[in-house]
């Protein structure tokens, strides 16, 4: 029997760097999550692509941030820093939508988002905008190192942008953070060619999938005889004089990432001008498989702490990337961009054979998935196109989606001796569902774990357009489908809708009347969450200037915490209402009562 190769993490301190051999490292890469080798980790997919290339990668997961020691742990790197808030923006995983501090990190050990046990903002892992403190730290420990910023928090904060802690606008993180160079979206490409020219001592302008800071000389310098090529947003001071600019910002950078646009992105700072080049090419099926194909370890090491969003995703399998549904509320298409890649069968078929190998697997692959799962081998019949917008205000007649791949996927993997279940935990689209309905009728066979989670988010059509979702009659089709695919299958599913309340547009009258349709037909309300204004969404834009994306008319928002309060109550009541008699809260104060409402959301 040929033996088991056994793989190693990137490595975290000098005794690993040594084991290996190294003298010194290429690559320090610095994040705020707690260090897991899974590709669903940006981090880890970034070290191991690196290390595939040959490039010395340590990893620096959660250092300390009061003093520069951690970030001199290995010495210095030869090419740079390359430094990350970790999968999550660091606001987000630090406070709910609310301002309120979140007392658990499914990113940290044991979920733990403390150093130690002590509650104080100075004590926690992540710090809050942790990749422009990381950046300072890591300056100030080894002054001409470059330092390149990248994953999600730099990504939708590139350019001037909402930050709903402090309840103002913010300048680029790369002018802030005073970074040399920002990689936005997902970033293989982009680092690569970054390593390359450092590894050549190049310079790095003009890179594909990066934004730059440029002083205004040097600005005037780039520019100069390249001005066709050039689209100028609202700057700094222009926005601060008219926050509706703001909104024509956000729909410049949304229009750029949806239709692959040759053309540069500037936009002036307060003290320096942010240039942002075209995307890179969108990545093939074969590129794709290959990085998920790098030897990852997915938790099984034993140095590896115990990470609660690790345990969710050790046992899953990324199929597909991007998604061009361009929800209002959604920062996926600015980030792994609208057009669809899907990896190969065959791909899949040996990961999830050496998946299934792995000492903890009992059985069930938890996760066939992706930003929306069946897109999965979805393609456009002319194509491509500038818009990009695929689903909405119905699915275009040129998306292609392709049923038959998924339900072949599915069947083959399953078809393995050790795999005794499959479940679909990604998002899934209703109205593409209904055009699959054998693939809709195998999940609920085979492949739903417990109930079906769906995501309307709302079901009134004035609330419905401003997210730029598909029509509450789409959702009424879609339960008519589903009722009689189980009736078929003798199996009684249960669908759960997942729901945003507050969302711009969303008055306290349309919530009501979503909290009666939902009754009304019978889906029982098991989660929601308060809209939270993210840094590079449409909604947040909408959040900030009061307008509709797209008549620019002004729009309710319910932006204080009496009016956020006020809608969540009327859901608070129907969640209540959904529990089993013996879960339910008996409330003897009036409903509008606000320390009885205080409890309440502590509860759910």
């Amino acid at each position: 029997m040929k033996k088991k190769t056994i793989l190693h993490p990137l490595p975290v301190n000098l005794q690993e760097c040594a084991a290996r051999g190294w003298d010194e490292v290429d690559i320090v890469l610095v994040t705020g999550d707690a260090y897991v080798d899974h590709p669903s980790f940006g981090v880890a997919l970034i070290g191991r692509l690196l290390e595939s290339r040959g490039y010395r990668v340590a990893i620096l997961a959660q250092p300390q941030y009061n003093t520069n020691i951690d970030f001199k742990r290995f010495g210095r790197p030869r090419l740079f820093f390359g430094i990350t808030g970790g999968n999550l923006d660091s606001i987000v995983a630090n406070y709910t939508g609310n301002g309120k501090v979140r007392e658990k990190d499914a990113y940290s050990p044991d979920g733990n988002p403390w150093f130690g046990s002590k509650r104080d903002k100075n004590h926690r892992r992540r710090p809050d905008r942790a990749s422009m403190l990381y950046t300072n730290i890591a300056r100030s420990a080894f002054k001409n190192v470059p330092i390149i910023l990248g994953g999600v928090e730099a990504s939708l904060r590139r350019f001037i942008h909402y930050d709903y802690k402090q309840k103002k606008l913010r300048g680029s993180l790369l002018s802030d953070a005073k970074a040399d160079l920002l990689v936005y979206g997902m970033g293989e490409q982009a680092i690569l060619e970054i390593s390359r020219r450092l590894q050549k001592n190049q310079d790095l302008t003009g890179i594909a999938g990066t934004c730059e800071r440029l002083t205004e000389k040097k600005f005037t310098e780039r520019i100069t005889g390249a001005e066709h090529n050039i689209i100028h947003m609202p700057s700094w001071q222009e926005i601060n004089g008219d926050n509706a600019l703001f909104l024509r910002a956000e729909h410049e950078v949304d229009f750029q990432a949806r239709s692959y646009a040759d053309k540069c992105l500037v936009q002036q700072q307060q003290s320096s001008w942010i240039i942002q080049h075209p995307q890179p090419p969108v990545l093939s099926t074969s590129e794709m498989d290959s990085i998920y194909e790098l030897p990852f370890t997915r938790c099984e090491h034993p140095s590896f702490p115990n990470v609660p969003a690790a345990r969710m995703i050790q046992h899953s399998l990324t199929i597909v990337r991007g998604c061009s549904g361009n929800c209002s509320f959604c920062a996926i298409t600015r980030h792994q961009g609208p057009a669809i890649t899907s990896r190969s069968r065959q791909s899949l078929l040996n990961e999830a054979k050496e998946l299934s190998t792995m000492s903890h697997f009992t059985g069930t692959i938890t996760d066939l998935g992706g930003p929306t799962a069946n897109l999965y081998g979805a393609s456009c019949k002319i194509g491509s196109c500038k818009k990009h917008d695929c689903l909405f205000p119905k699915v275009c007649k040129n998306l292609k989606v392709d049923e038959k791949s998924f339900l072949s996927l599915l069947q083959d993997i399953s078809s393995l001796p050790k795999v005794k279940n499959i479940f679909i935990s990604s998002g899934l689209r209703l109205e593409l569902l209904q055009k699959t309905p054998a693939l809709f009728k195998e999940i609920i066979r085979a492949h739903t774990p417990g109930s079906l989670k769906i995501a309307p988010e709302h079901t009134e059509p004035a609330v419905l357009d401003i997210m730029h979702k598909e029509s509450h009659d789409q959702l009424l089709q879609f339960l008519k489908l589903g009722h009689r695919l189980s009736r078929e299958l003798k199996k009684t599913v249960r669908f759960t809708p997942y729901i945003i309340s507050s969302h711009p547009g969303c008055t306290e009258s349309h919530t009501a009347s979503m909290a009666d349709t939902l009754q009304t037909l019978g889906l029982e309300l098991r989660q929601f969450q308060d809209f939270t204004p993210t840094p590079g969404t449409l909604a947040t834009a909408m959040y900030v200037t009061g307008l509709h994306r797209d008549t620019g008319k002004p729009i309710f928002v319910a932006r204080g915490q009496s009016e956020r309060m006020r809608q969540r109550r009327i859901l608070e009541r129907l969640l209540n209402s959904s529990q089993p008699a013996h879960k339910r809260k008996i409330n003897k104060k009036k409903p509008g009562n606000p320390s009885s409402a205080r409890r309440r959301k502590k509860r759910h």
